[in-house]
């Protein structure tokens, strides 16, 4: 079950203008169960995205920053779950071209304004003629209120769904922001195994959106680790239609602030509730970093600490098992930090100073806040002024489990 997390009731997801969502059974891997969800867009929307670093991408991947970089208007999105299609080389770039061009027939737009995404099982082919037969359904589907169902298509192990909406006013308009992710294993920075896709009806100009899907993916869905691996499919795409008649071109713009704001909050609980529901997950982990000389090294700090198997399972045990977090502080990778300087907390209760155990601490005190089901660690590296936070989970008996059997 997910730490303190379920899925929004459908009409606490609002619709959009200018988005549309439907969904149907295509049967890309498994039956009886949604797999494939199609987007479409009414002209005039901007649309950004940022993808995994991975070397080793998916096709979709690499058609999407092919199509995006083409400049032209992105009038739809194709998703499908249960087949990665990623480590299929030319063939599979065949395939997420066929998908994007049947979706093209379908709807009246060009292939490069469809941006395809795929998810589940690598080196696998997608299933093409199945996922083209499912189109037609899909299209059926298409309404502004099924964010809902669209959450739950996307899924692979996730157990919830994982949506979130968000209203703000802003120079007499009413802005309106929803999205959905998926992602629950193959978790870690730089995007994970995960999809997320936000649409706000704020006009928001190519540069400006650009900017700011980098900023929200990384104060979000980089922040994030289960288990330290990197996907070959991560994509979390942007969309602004500017139906709502509140428009932004630059930083400066009266309200930019306020929308920006509300965007990269939705962004953070879309990628908190990835690390809620992460593979066998029984805590949720907030790592909190500061004193850095910058925020590069308050990452390391925050990264060495979330991925560490030896940390996660002490919490998983409920262990304050304390050396393993002052253990990963120490080989994150700061080669002139003073460990006589650094101060670590576990919630309020200070575990560790001047280079060792805090005088104050008790065993007990520990214990306590590790059976919580959420935890913040807390370190000081008492070397400057800059933050970062890095959110985890525990690393169960389960995360084994779903992992072991993942292609059955």
């Amino acid at each position: 079950m997910p730490v303190n997390y379920a899925t929004p009731a459908a009409e606490q997801l609002l619709p959009v203008a200018g988005v549309r969502l439907g969904v149907a059974e295509a049967e890309i891997r498994k039956k009886n169960r949604r797999d494939l969800t199609l987007v479409a867009l009414d002209t005039g929307c901007t649309v950004a995205g940022v993808f995994t670093q991975n070397r080793f991408c998916a096709a979709p991947v690499q058609l999407c920053r092919k199509h995006l970089a083409s400049g032209k208007e992105i009038r739809a999105l194709v998703i499908n779950t249960g087949i990665a299609n990623a480590g299929t080389g030319e063939p599979g770039r065949q395939t997420a071209q066929a998908s994007c061009e049947a979706v093209g027939a379908l709807l009246g737009v060009a292939a490069d304004q469809v941006l395809p995404f795929s998810t589940g099982v690598i080196l696998e082919p997608l299933p093409v003629e199945q996922l083209k037969a499912g189109l037609p359904a899909a299209k059926i589907d298409l309404k502004a209120d099924n964010w809902h169902a669209a959450a739950h298509a996307i899924m692979t192990t996730d157990t919830v769904a994982k949506a979130a909406s968000r209203v703000v006013a802003v120079n007499g308009k009413k802005v309106t922001i929803s999205g959905v992710s998926k992602g629950a294993g193959m978790i870690r920075p730089n995007m994970a195994t995960m999809l997320g896709f936000l649409a706000t009806d704020a006009g928001i100009a190519q540069p400006l959106l650009d900017d700011l899907v980098k900023e929200a993916a990384n104060a979000s869905f980089n922040c994030i680790t289960v288990d330290g691996d990197t996907s070959t499919n991560d994509s979390y795409v942007m969309i602004a239609t500017g139906q709502s008649g509140a428009g932004f071109a630059t930083e400066n713009d009266a309200g930019w602030a306020e929308v920006k704001a509300a965007i990269i909050a939705v962004s953070v609980e879309l990628a908190q509730a990835i690390v809620r529901d992460g593979e066998g997950a029984t805590k949720f982990i907030t790592v909190a970093v500061e004193g850095g000389k910058d925020v590069e090294e308050c990452r390391k700090v925050g990264y060495a600490i979330g991925h560490s198997p030896l940390v996660k399972t002490a919490f998983f045990a409920s262990d304050p098992n304390l050396g393993r977090i002052l253990a990963a502080v120490g080989y994150a990778g700061i080669t002139d930090l003073d460990v006589d300087g650094v101060r670590v907390w576990l919630d309020e209760v200070l575990v560790a100073e001047k280079g060792g155990r805090a005088a104050a601490y008790r065993e007990e005190e520990g214990a306590r806040v590790m059976a919580q089901a959420e935890i913040t660690v807390r370190a000081d590296l008492g070397r400057g002024a800059a933050a970062a936070r890095v959110y985890t989970c525990d690393l169960s008996y389960d995360y084994v489990k779903i992992n072991a059997d993942y292609r059955s």
